[in-house]
């Protein structure tokens, strides 16, 4: 390889695993790997194995010398400074304030890092790479574990005062008696939406009625097994469906109202399920968005690979 060739890393920091990639300026990924994240209770070991990681898939793909810049996406990540805050989904990021990027930077000899949280690193892949390539107005909504989204007006992600503006997960969709979030507040959007949070209103459906469903025989219950058994036809599961996109259509036209967005992109697992969500959805966003925006916002999905998809948006941070 031409050791000038611009080279980046991509890290996305997860709850369970970690992944890792070199990625070239054409959105390549060339090397990877996956570490996990989740076997230690203190940062510093984990920065020990995840450099460690990073400088065996540089010699794989004979990047010595050639990398720029890493780009990290992870929970409670602050832009500007650097730091994970109080990151409860990581086992060793839970309390207190972690300088990550300057921890990683040294033990990766100098190169520099820069962080944000997973969420706006996947709008910033998307706009590099992927659906919103061109666009400089959108909100990025992911669907996984939990519920986040960037936004990006005037081409640029918005961070705030203190680097973590963005929190859609967190308003408030149901508003009386709603579920308790894991962030201590109750009725948050990620609270229903999120993979967890539709699970959580099948158990909740089973429990309150005695209609027939395939997922009555399952003891634990994943988003996925309600996408495997609306695919089957079963009413329940396509009713579940029904209910997460009309509460996430909702929530979309309350967030057009303070950005006017292009698009609304989604991405993460839950996202997968676009021939059951996309009808819901747009019904329930243009019901509610003002007229003046209904029928003018796109919903898109990721047209990134999903493999790579974590990596490249944590990448596009270090260009």
């Amino acid at each position: 390889m031409d050791m000038e060739q611009n080279l980046v890393i991509g890290i996305d920091v997860g709850g369970q695993t970690t992944k890792c990639g070199v990625v070239d300026a054409r959105g390549t990924v060339i090397a990877q790997t996956v570490i996990r994240t989740d076997t230690y209770d203190t940062v510093e070991p984990y920065i020990a194995e995840l450099a460690a990681a990073l400088k065996k898939i540089i010699a794989e793909a004979g990047a010595e010398g050639a990398i720029r810049g890493i780009g990290v996406g992870a929970p409670n990540a602050n832009y500007y400074t650097g730091d994970i805050e109080n990151a409860v989904n990581l086992s060793w990021g839970r309390t207190g304030s972690l300088h990550f990027a300057a921890m990683l930077k040294e033990a990766m000899g100098g190169i520099p890092v820069s962080l944000t949280n997973d969420a706006n690193a996947a709008a910033m892949g998307e706009m590099t790479y992927g659906a919103a390539r061109g666009m400089k107005n959108f909100i990025m909504i992911t669907l996984g574990t939990g519920v986040g989204s960037g936004i990006v007006i005037n081409g640029e992600i918005v961070y705030g005062h203190d680097g973590f503006a963005g929190e859609l997960g967190h308003t408030s969709i149901v508003r009386h008696n709603g579920r308790l979030c894991n962030c201590g507040k109750t009725g948050c959007l990620e609270a229903y939406c999120s993979a967890i949070g539709m699970a959580r209103t099948a158990r909740e459906w089973l429990d309150m009625t005695d209609e027939p469903s395939l997922l009555r025989s399952l003891d634990v219950i994943t988003s996925k097994d309600i996408y495997d058994a609306a695919k089957e036809g079963d009413a329940l599961a396509k009713k579940l469906f029904d209910y997460t996109g009309t509460l996430l259509g909702a929530a979309c036209a309350d967030f057009i109202a303070f950005s006017a967005p292009e698009a609304i992109v989604l991405f993460g697992g839950l996202a997968r399920s676009k021939e059951f969500l996309t009808e819901p959805i747009e019904r329930s966003m243009n019901a509610n968005v003002l007229p003046l925006w209904r029928g003018k916002v796109k919903l898109v999905y990721s047209s990134l690979k999903e493999s790579d998809a974590a990596i490249l948006g944590a990448s596009a941070l270090a260009w």
